[in-house]
C-alpha cells in the first residue's frame, strides 16, 4: 500500500497548470473554507477553481465550471450534502465527491458511500491525508480510510443480521470473469491494472463494471463490492 501510495503521489507531482486537478470546495464556514485553500495552496498540482457558501451557490457553479473534485460539507443552507449528492450523481457523474464534515457516525458515512461520495473525511481530517485523499480519488476513483471501512462493515453486518432473520435472497449470477473483475476491484486494483490483468482493454473492463453495478442495482463500485462481500462472491 506504502509503494502504491508513493507511485499516486509520482503521478500528479509533475502536472502542468493546463491539466492541474480542479478543486472546488463548498461550506458554509468561511474561515473553514480559509483553512481548506492554505492548507492545499502549497501543492503545484491542485488549482483552486471556486468556493461556495451554500448548496444553491455549489450547484450553480458547478454547472458553469465543473471541478474534477468536490470537497463538500453535509450541513449547508438552501441545499444540503445529501440532496446535493443526488443531484450530482444524476448529472455530472465524473465529479469526484469528498465529503469533508463534523459528522463521524457510521449511518452517516456509509448512506454518504452508496449514495455515490468517493471519499469521506472529517473536519479534523490532517491536510496531508485530504490531499492524498484527492490524489487517490482521482487515480482510484475511491478513498478508503479507517472511518470509512468500520461503517461499510457496520452495514454490512446490519445487514448481514436483516437476512438471517427475515431469509436470504439469491444473489446474482456472475460469470467467471465478472467475479475476477469484482475481486480485483475490492483489492483496490485501477481500471488500467486491471486490464493488464485479464488481458482486456480499460473500456471493456469500464462496460462490465456497468453491467454489473446494473445486475445489483449498486449506484457505485462502492456499492458493487458491498454486494459481492455481503454474498460472499469475493474475499
Amino acid at each position: 500500500m506504502k509503494n502504491k501510495k508513493i507511485s499516486i503521489y509520482l503521478q500528479f507531482a509533475h502536472m502542468t497548470s493546463e491539466n492541474q486537478i480542479k478543486i472546488a470546495i463548498a461550506d458554509d464556514h468561511k474561515i473553514f473554507r480559509d483553512g481548506i485553500k492554505m492548507a492545499l495552496s502549497g501543492k503545484l498540482n491542485l488549482k483552486m477553481l471556486w468556493e461556495a457558501e451554500d448548496g444553491k451557490d455549489m450547484m450553480h457553479k458547478i454547472s458553469i465550471k465543473k471541478p474534477d473534485v468536490l470537497l463538500m460539507d453535509i450541513r449547508m443552507p438552501e441545499i444540503d450534502g445529501i440532496n446535493a449528492i443526488q443531484i450530482i450523481r444524476k448529472e455530472y457523474e465524473e465529479i469526484k465527491i469528498i465529503v469533508l464534515t463534523m459528522y463521524d457516525d457510521q449511518q452517516m458515512i456509509s448512506k454518504m458511500m452508496e449514495m455515490g461520495a468517493n471519499a469521506y473525511l472529517t473536519k479534523t481530517t490532517d491536510p496531508e491525508e485530504i490531499y492524498e485523499a484527492i490524489l487517490t480519488c482521482m487515480n482510484d476513483d475511491f478513498y478508503f480510510n479507517e472511518l470509512v471501512n468500520h461503517a461499510v462493515m457496520g452495514r454490512l453486518m446490519q445487514k448481514k443480521n436483516v437476512r438471517q432473520h427475515y431469509g436470504t435472497s439469491t444473489p446474482v449470477n456472475f460469470n467467471e470473469k465478472e467475479l475476477k473483475i469484482l475481486q480485483l476491484l475490492a483489492e483496490d486494483n485501477t481500471t488500467e491494472e486491471i486490464s493488464k490483468i485479464i488481458f482486456l482493454s480499460p473500456r471493456t473492463i469500464e462496460t462490465i463494471r456497468q453491467n454489473m453495478k446494473a445486475k445489483v442495482n449498486a449506484k457505485t463500485i462502492a456499492g458493487l463490492i458491498m454486494y459481492g462481500m455481503r454474498n460472499k462472491l469475493i474475499e
